[in-house]
């Protein structure tokens, strides 16, 4: 699981998560468009043009103690830039000390003190804490997790979910003429995470219900798996009929050439994957050995696989991953260098997104309203947010393949493929 942190903006699943990708600044902030996202003027340091009065005060929870200190404080300068220009609500900052009961007290005190929002937590378990005080008094959240069990009306996961890759990813394997799904995963929470995920994208799409399977840790449980699932007996067994009819009739050169020929393609045309490391690469020799593998079949995995040390010594021909595209975050860190005089470290873009759509909705009838929830969605940094009033947040992705290209843009508007 420690292999997670290599995970974009997973830091639901555990503390603090290393990023893909990040957030754009510097005049680049989520707003509200007419109908197609679009950003709005001013930014890091810059003034808003016609927005004037009161905009009210949001509270931002984070780790400022504990083992996840740095973090929250580079969480808390991002945010703090988000809201430089004149006119944007003023920051309550409060720490949770990475603890529940730390979040739940931090969220109480927010809401007898006024704040309209609370941004944050950082994790599932915080998001939790803070939920039931937050919807009694109807304050809504912007959580930093990617857990989607901690989404719920009024509390937004804006981390990665597995849900946000898996939608993309299916309608990026749709649109190369690819229908027929099923997922080989590990037998862990993440595992059952990315099932539902793949489940509910295949149903959205359209589709036929995936074939979902799970495997323990052994190379030998991962072996009668695959070559279960991929039918490889059925597809095998006709061949193998005809090469020992001809090696009965002496028939050397036939059987031979027999046994040169490529068998059918397995029964589906895409597979989820969900393993890193020394599972992924023990999962992925077995997949070629029973024709599992391009061109009849596209792999698809988790955005963990953009880190080289994810899927070290794993052979993954044609696979696609599902991330935002890392070229807008250059602005946001040339901002926060500038004025922190570092970079900013992975997550920080979404306490900057967080920040900078409390900034937004502000002006556009506050975050009690509709604001939040607007249907054509927000142009963030990394691209694409739309928050669904059951607190989801669908993202628009990018799908690269494992040398880091990108096959298929990012959506830019609400209604394109895999937004």
């Amino acid at each position: 699981m420690r292999l997670q942190t290599f995970a974009l903006l997973i830091s639901g699943l555990t503390t603090a998560g290393l990023a893909l990708a990040g957030c754009a600044g510097g005049g680049y902030s989520p707003a509200l468009g007419g109908g197609k996202p679009q950003a709005l003027a001013g930014g890091a340091g810059g003034a808003m043009g016609g927005i004037t009065g009161d905009a009210g005060k949001v509270a931002l929870l984070l780790p400022l103690s504990g083992a996840d200190a740095g973090l929250g404080g580079a969480m808390r300068n991002a945010a703090e830039l988000a809201l430089a220009p004149a006119g944007s609500p003023r920051l309550d900052v409060r720490d949770t000390a990475g603890a529940p009961a730390e979040a739940a007290r931090a969220a109480a005190q927010a809401i007898a003190a006024g704040d309209d929002l609370i941004l944050g937590p950082l994790t599932a378990p915080e998001t939790q804490a803070v939920a039931a005080p937050a919807r009694e008094a109807r304050v809504p959240v912007l959580a930093f997790t990617s857990d989607p069990k901690a989404a719920q009306p009024g509390v937004w996961t804006l981390g990665l979910t597995p849900g946000a890759q898996v939608r993309r990813l299916v309608a990026a394997a749709r649109a190369e003429g690819r229908t027929r799904f099923v997922a080989l995963l590990p037998e862990s929470g993440y595992g059952h995470l990315m099932a539902q995920a793949l489940a509910r994208a295949c149903a959205e799409a359209g589709l036929a219900a995936p074939g979902i399977y799970f495997h323990g840790a052994s190379m030998a449980a991962m072996n009668a798996l695959v070559r279960q699932v991929s039918d490889y007996a059925e597809r095998r067994g006709p061949i193998e009929k005809q090469i020992r009819e001809a090696r009965a009739k002496g028939d050397r050169k036939t059987a031979n050439d027999l046994a040169k020929q490529p068998i059918p393609p397995p029964p589906f045309d895409a597979v989820l994957l969900a393993d890193t490391g020394e599972q992924l690469a023990e999962l992925a020799s077995l997949l070629p050995y029973y024709d599992v593998d391009a061109p009849s079949v596209r792999l698809l995995g988790p955005a963990l696989w953009a880190q080289p040390a994810a899927r070290a010594g794993a052979t993954l021909k044609g696979a696609w991953y599902a991330a935002p595209d890392p070229a807008a975050r250059a602005a946001f860190v040339a901002a926060y260098s500038a004025k922190y005089g570092s970079a900013p470290p992975p997550l920080a873009d979404l306490a900057y997104d967080a920040a900078a759509l409390a900034r937004v909705v502000a002006h556009e009838g506050g975050p009690r309203g509709g604001a939040l929830t607007a249907t054509h969605g927000f142009s963030g940094a990394d691209g694409l947010l739309a928050l669904q009033p059951d607190g989801r947040v669908r993202r628009g992705l990018a799908v690269f393949s494992l040398d880091g290209k990108i096959v298929a843009p990012a959506p830019t508007s609400i209604g394109e493929a895999g937004s």
